[in-house]
């Protein structure tokens, strides 16, 4: 071993990255490992695999060569480099093997097994599982302190993103080894400590559920949500979409394996409807049908977008909207009169209607008002679409002022029932304490936390970002008014999202 590699540097370039499995993900690792000059070996247990694998990354950098991003002579290096392994003795040189076979515990434990009796004691060994636990796949090694986790998120050529995760038994120079390692190949890593889910599958699962809960009561159809959640909540993908483009299997698998990692957890409660789906073999896009079609020919449903309505000419905001004070200038923007005055943060309509942001409460709660409650946005003037709820009887003209003072500004109007905390609003806040507690745990930091986030899942801002923004007393509130109305415990803030709750307040307010 090099003295770098000893004193935790990255693996020297003249040294050999060997990757174990040859699927997609294992093809994009090893592709990585290449183009920044290690000489690499790829291993399959299925004959003939290996050959097939190396061949398929030869064509893979021709493209790359053809799009210019390449050069030939560095493509015929890259090659040169690149050789298949027909037994696992010949990953004997390897400083790195990185596992992507299966995601079957006793199958992983057992390959590690075979190559520890072949690499030498200072290889570092790493598994890019997504799910199983980092600690147990090195629980039977003789060294388990050189395992590590090295997650990739496919396509990994493409995405920045590693989750470098440190087993229970893990020694701090094996993981700052993996870490300077793939940070010398351009990725960007986060440190992570062993557990469900690791950061971006821990803390993603109220994007997926939260839509998934809206759709079982009632609320929207998948259409309007992921409309929803793309035009208002700044996401690139709404759920239904994305999750049909993973395959619902793959997705809820994740989910129902973090569920069940903390122990049936009601934060991580998986979705029945979402479960129907995969028994129903609609998988989404490789079988053809998921929450929608995929069949030649096939439409894709729009969302529900309310028709124009005329818009107000003048309203009156009470107090501070908060997070949609923005609006006001909105308004004044579109040629609507603002009149301002003292109140606890709604907008006045010239009926008498009350426009609130969601806040965890629902419009038939206020039986003698005329409420309706529209959702955050990461970005008001940005937004393409807002959205509104209210009560069945509320009076038809009032949701009709609400809509078009909506529109005046330029938006698209979804309306959807009458749903605590709506849709953005409540999956942020649900994202933030996820972070927020994963931060706390000792999961990772929270500048880690947010860069997962951002590169892993692509969301528009940090989760604990989001929630500076917000104010951590408006997370904790709308978490509040949520678990009065469903109480499970799924909403029911965690002891993190109190704590920053309460030291948000000012000095006076404390007394």
């Amino acid at each position: 071993m090099d003295d770098a590699s000893a004193a935790g540097g990255p693996i020297g370039r003249d040294r050999t990255v060997a990757v174990v499995g040859t699927g997609t993900m294992g093809q994009g690792i090893a592709q990585v490992a290449l183009v920044a000059g290690h000489p690499v070996r790829l291993y399959d247990s299925a004959p003939g695999r290996a050959a097939e694998a190396v061949a398929a990354i030869g064509a893979r950098l021709d493209r790359l060569v053809e799009k210019g991003r390449l050069d030939a002579a560095a493509r015929e290096a890259a090659a040169g480099r690149l050789h298949a392994a027909e037994e696992l003795a010949e990953l004997a040189d390897a400083a790195l093997v990185v596992e992507a076979i299966v995601e079957d515990l006793g199958v992983k434990q057992r390959l590690f097994a075979d190559l520890e009796k072949v690499v030498a004691d200072d290889t570092l060994l790493a598994t890019n599982t997504s799910s199983l636990s980092v600690t147990a796949i090195a629980g039977g090694l003789r060294l388990p302190g050189r395992f590590v986790g090295l997650h990739f998120f496919n396509p990994a050529p493409l995405l920045p993103l590693v989750e470098v995760v440190r087993g229970f038994a893990t020694e701090e120079t094996a993981a700052t080894r993996a870490y300077e390692t793939v940070k010398g190949w351009g990725k960007t890593p986060v440190r992570c400590a062993d557990t469900p889910g690791f950061i971006v599958n821990r803390i993603a699962r109220p994007f997926y559920a939260e839509a998934f809960r809206v759709y079982e009561e009632g609320g929207a159809d998948p259409a309007t949500i992921d409309a929803v959640l793309r035009e208002c909540g700044g996401f690139r993908m709404g759920p239904f979409e994305l999750t049909d483009l993973i395959g619902q299997d793959v997705n809820e698998a994740v989910t129902r394996s973090v569920w069940e990692s903390f122990f049936q957890d009601p934060k991580f409660t998986p979705s029945l409807a979402q479960r129907r789906l995969v028994e129903s073999g609609r998988l989404g896009r490789k079988s053809g049908h998921g929450w929608f079609s995929y069949a030649e020919g096939a439409e894709r449903p729009a969302p529900h977008t309310a028709p124009p309505a005329e818009a107000p000419t003048q309203v009156t905001v009470r107090g501070d909207l908060g997070p949609a004070e923005p609006l006001v200038g909105l308004f004044e923007e579109a040629g609507i009169k603002v009149r301002r005055k003292p109140g606890e943060g709604w907008v006045e309509l010239p009926g008498g209607g009350r426009l609130g942001l969601a806040d965890g409460e629902s419009s038939f709660e206020y039986h003698d008002e005329e409420i309706v409650y529209f959702d955050l946005s990461l970005d008001y003037a940005a937004a393409g679409r807002l959205v509104l709820s209210a009560r069945r009887t509320i009076p038809p003209e009032t949701l009709a002022e609400a809509v078009g003072l909506f529109q005046a500004l330029g938006k698209q109007v979804s309306v959807i029932g009458d749903v605590p905390g709506m849709i953005v609003a409540r999956t942020v806040a649900m994202l933030a304490d996820l972070a927020a507690d994963a931060v706390d745990r000792g999961v990772a930091t929270a500048e880690d936390v947010d860069t997962a986030m951002r590169l892993g899942v692509n969301y528009p801002a940090g989760p604990l970002e989001w929630a500076e923004n917000l104010g951590p007393r408006r997370v904790c509130d709308l978490l509040r008014a949520l678990h009065e109305r469903y109480p499970t415990g799924r909403y029911a803030p965690s002891q993190a999202t109190a704590r920053r709750c309460a030291e948000s307040f000012e000095p006076e307010e404390k007394r």
